[in-house]
């Protein structure tokens, strides 16, 4: 099956700290990637070079079949992003500031519908994006991610600040969504990965730490849980003692 997406050997250095380190992997439609790590890791870094947003220091990404260097716009059409703390325009209601998003991918109106009633946001349409609570805040960045129905699909922290019912009903809908896309997931909340993803890779200072199903993570490392398998991929000997 060919990649959809596909990293090779790829870093991001800040000065002499090295927030992605030699990172390689490929990914393919259908697929939901849990980047699981802990604080730092080097997840949010690691998605912003994937969108285009930051230049690595070294390696390449490559973006069905575009190498996202030589070939930007191509690259970036097909991908839907959400990062974390997405920005938002605090004067414009809710609709209008997705009918500008639309505007910019060269989309109509109707898209904008469709979107909003698939992230539950409809009752807020014509209020003002600053009177937005934090889940609803995150729910309409989510809605813009989607507008394209991008093939690719980039989602920092989803259910950062969504109450039970709103993470249940976003996690259900990415499981929706990936049968036909493919789907990284920035997270440091184990039950996330377990219960939306097919494919975890398991990231640490910079480094990928494990990559596959949570149940080979579990057996390779021999642990009886997740999260024994990821204090021991993400803990250093030093605090150990």
């Amino acid at each position: 099956m060919v990649a959809t997406l596909k990293t090779i050997h790829l870093s991001k250095n800040y000065g002499n700290i090295k927030a992605v380190d030699d990172i390689s992997f490929s990914a393919q439609e259908g697929e939901i990637i849990a980047l699981l790590g802990p604080n730092g890791a080097g997840k949010s870094t690691l998605m912003n070079m994937i969108t285009g947003y930051l230049a690595p220091t070294a390696g390449d990404i490559i973006v069905l079949g575009h190498n996202i260097k030589e070939h930007a716009q191509e690259a970036k059409s097909v991908i839907g992003f959400l990062p974390e703390g997405a920005p938002l325009y605090p004067d414009m209601s809710v609709k209008s500031f997705l009918c500008y998003m639309a505007e910019l991918r060269n989309l109509d109106d109707s898209s904008v519908q469709k979107v909003a009633e698939t992230a539950n946001i409809t009752q807020v349409l014509h209020q003002k994006i600053e009177t937005l609570s934090k889940g609803y805040l995150r729910r309409v960045g989510f809605a813009q991610s989607i507008l394209s129905n991008p093939p690719i699909l980039l989602l920092d922290e989803p259910t950062d600040g969504l109450d039970p019912n709103q993470k249940d009903h976003i996690r259900s809908l990415i499981k929706q969504m990936g049968k036909e896309k493919t789907i990284l997931i920035s997270t440091h909340l184990l039950e996330e990965a377990e219960t939306i993803c097919n494919r975890i890779i398991l990231l640490n200072k910079g480094h990928i730490m494990a990559d596959g199903t949570c149940s080979d993570i579990i057996k390779q490392n021999r642990c009886k849980s997740l999260a024994e398998a990821f204090r021991k991929l993400t803990t250093s000997e030093e605090e150990n003692q």
